[in-house]
């Protein structure tokens, strides 16, 4: 199955250029000077687009790549996507559950995509879909997939939760059954390596009512370091007061410090963390936890200049705007940055997605994408309905350390739209992989590729 996505122009092909020369019943004169400057500027913008790419976002064609089917109790949600590269390919990762229901997963699924280039297209051609993971008496959730460069290999980030526990049981009751588990590939996927399980390494995770990894791609940074974005959320007896935990009329100690007896939602808040490693993957460390409340999130690297970068983080917020923040240590801690009301969440919340890409020159389309340390822009995706998960946006920041200087949204999916991930191709184009349908997000998972002339 192929995905094109022909440029748009000034004119479409077969627009036919009409000249008026009537007014009145009277005939008006044509200067054929002005006429033949008219027809000499329009070809050259035609043909300046055809050589560049399209001047303004046009809403790019949707491929279905998991297709759900509720009768056969197959439903495909969270997406994540990667793309390597070298190879040219694109790497699709979702869960597939028998309901939309978080607690009905099954198992872990993934297709793969290879680019194809045009003179002034791209393509996508995927691969049937393949079972990437199942683990007995678990469901895999959140899949996270980062590449290491310098060993070639696919590390995919998931998280185990046991069969039947939902994640309000976990945060009610502060009882953690989740495990924080990665597999690995050196083929891109084609064979993976047997389960790793980190739970019992890593002490901050016994701790936490419950946690989850992305979802969406973790990173590698100019220096090696690779990162995954977390979120956990802390026991009731560790972040609430009386005041808050319990009513006036009812409060004793048992209800703050038993948190087994507690339902009010002051008392499990979630704070995003990165996970990460300088050894290639071969060991892994928790940063600190945010300071404001925030959930799903998606990290970045950022360069201003040639020697001074900054780890960027988006993540889901219970207000009304996004949290974004920003670490200068390289991801182990963070400060939120002064809010903005460029990224609008939504009622309910709703995960996003953000990635890094080499600053477009102003005047061409062209940058040096082998060059390392160039500055870097951020491109976010998010539904941009206030209320619902509708219309998917895409974003841009010209200025990443500014949440004032988000663009306004352009659409690339009207209607129903969930969870999303992005990717950089090269040269302006982009990936992503999102959650839609005519309905409810969870018909379908599809892909898009789309050009952004900035």
């Amino acid at each position: 199955m192929k995905t094109k996505i022909p440029p748009s122009s000034t004119l479409s092909n077969n627009q036919p250029i009409k000249v008026k020369a009537t007014s009145n019943s009277r005939t008006a004169e044509i200067n054929p000077t002005r006429l033949l400057y008219n027809l000499i500027s329009i070809l050259y913008t035609r043909t300046a687009n055809m050589a560049s790419g399209p001047s303004t976002p046009a809403k790019p064609q949707k491929q279905p790549v998991f297709e759900s089917n509720e009768a056969a109790r197959r439903i495909y949600r969270i997406p994540a996507l990667l793309y390597e590269r070298e190879s040219k390919t694109l790497l699709a990762f979702a869960e597939q559950r028998k309901t939309p229901d978080d607690a009905s997963g099954e198992k872990l699924v993934m297709r793969t995509g290879t680019i194809k280039e045009g003179s002034s297209e791209k393509t996508i051609e995927w691969s049937e879909l393949k079972e990437v993971e199942k683990a007995l008496l678990y469901r895999p959730m959140n899949p996270c997939p980062v590449y290491e460069k310098v060993n070639k290999k696919l590390f995919l980030f998931f998280i185990c939760v046991e069969d039947g526990i939902t994640e309000r049981y976990q945060k009610e009751n502060c009882d953690n059954r989740t495990r924080l588990c990665y597999i690995t590939s050196e083929d891109l996927g084609e064979t993976w390596s047997n389960v790793t399980d980190l739970t019992d390494k890593l002490c901050e995770i016994k701790n936490w009512a419950t946690f989850a990894v992305g979802p969406g791609h973790g990173i590698q940074t100019e220096g090696g370091r690779l990162i995954i974005p977390v979120y956990a959320f802390t026991c009731c007896s560790s972040t609430c007061l009386l005041s808050c935990c319990c009513k006036p009329v009812a409060c004793s100690f048992s209800c703050c410090y038993k948190p087994v007896t507690c339902s009010f939602s002051c008392c499990y808040k979630s704070y995003a963390l990165s996970l990460y490693s300088d050894d290639h993957g071969k060991n892994w460390k928790f940063g600190q936890m945010f300071q404001s409340e925030s959930g799903e999130c998606q990290m970045a690297e950022v360069y201003e200049n040639k020697s001074s970068s900054f780890i960027y983080c988006n993540a889901r917020s219970s207000c009304s705007s996004r949290v974004e923040a920003a670490s200068h240590d390289n991801g182990v801690n963070f400060n939120i940055l002064q809010p903005g009301d460029k990224l609008v969440e939504t009622d309910s919340g709703c995960q996003g997605s953000v990635i890094s890409f080499p600053a477009q020159q102003e005047s061409a389309n062209t940058e040096s994408d082998t060059s390392q340390n160039q500055n870097k822009w951020l491109l976010f995706t998010h539904p941009t309905n206030p209320t619902d998960r509708d219309d998917l946006g895409v974003y841009l920041n010209k200025s990443p350390r500014d949440p004032k200087a988000w663009s306004k949204h352009w659409i690339i999916n009207n209607g129903p739209s969930g969870y999303s991930d992005l990717a950089y191709i090269d040269n302006g184009w982009f990936a992503c992989l999102f959650e839609c349908g005519q309905h409810e997000i969870h018909e379908q998972i599809a892909s898009v590729v789309f050009y952004k002339d900035v």
